[in-house]
C-alpha cells in the first residue's frame, strides 16, 4: 500500500510539529529507506546546488558487552547503488532549512543538556540524540492513528514516492537510480 499525492500532502501538512517530521519528509520526497533518512548528515546536504548525498545509515544492534541495544552510524549501505546523490526538491529544502534552525534553537535552549555527540546528524531528537529506527516505525504508526489517517507502514512512504514518480511519467531507469535499487525490477 502507499499514499497518493493528496494523502502525502495531508500527512506532510498535519505532521509538521512532530519529532519525526523530517524523517517522514525525507522518505516522502526522496523515497529514502528509514535507515538512510536517519543517517543523513548535514555535510551531505548541499543547499547551494540543491543536492543530497546518501552515504550513511543508522542501524540498531545488540551489544553483548553492555547487553543492550545500541545505535550505530554506518557507511555500509544496503547495496552499492544505495550510495547516490539526489536532487533536492525546493519544498524539502525549505523543510531542512527550518529544521536546522529549530535544531540550533533547541541546542541554545537546552544548553549542556543537549547532546553534542551528533551535531553533524540531521535526524535527531529534541535533545540531540539519534532517533532509533524502531522508534520511527512505531511512532509513525501512532502518529497516523492520532492524525486520523489511513494506516501504512513507514516503508510505504518509499513506495508512495516511487508511485508518484511513475504517475508523473519518470523513466523507470531513473526511478531505479533515485531509489538506489540494484536492479530495474
Amino acid at each position: 500500500t502507499y499514499y497518493n499525492e493528496e494523502e502525502l500532502k495531508q500527512l506532510l501538512a498535519l505532521a509538521q510539529d512532530d519529532q519525526i517530521y523530517v524523517v517522514i519528509a525525507l522518505s516522502a520526497y526522496l523515497g529514502l529507506r528509514r535507515s538512510e533518512a536517519l543517517g543523513l548528515m548535514w555535510d551531505c546536504v548541499d543547499f547551494e546546488r540543491n543536492l543530497i548525498r546518501i552515504e550513511h545509515k543508522v542501524v540498531e544492534y545488540y551489544n553483548p558487552k553492555t547487553k543492550a541495544s545500541e545505535l550505530m552510524i554506518s557507511d555500509e549501505l544496503k547495496t552499492e547503488t544505495s550510495r547516490r546523490t539526489l536532487p533536492m526538491p525546493q519544498a524539502l529544502k525549505a523543510v531542512l532549512l527550518e529544521h536546522r534552525q529549530r535544531q540550533e534553537a533547541l541546542r541554545q535552549l537546552f544548553k549542556r543538556s543537549y547532546s553534542t555527540k551528533y551535531l553533524k546528524m540531521v535526524c535527531v531528537d529534541r535533545l540531540g540524540n539519534l532517533l532509533a529506527p524502531d522508534y520511527v516505525t512505531s511512532h509513525f504508526s501512532s502518529l497516523l492513528k492520532q492524525l486520523g489517517m489511513r494506516h501504512i507502514r513507514f516503508h510505504d512512504l518509499r513506495h508512495s514516492c516511487a508511485s508518484l514518480l511513475v504517475e508523473n511519467k519518470v523513466d523507470m531507469k531513473r526511478i531505479q537510480l533515485l531509489l538506489g535499487h540494484s536492479n530495474y525490477s
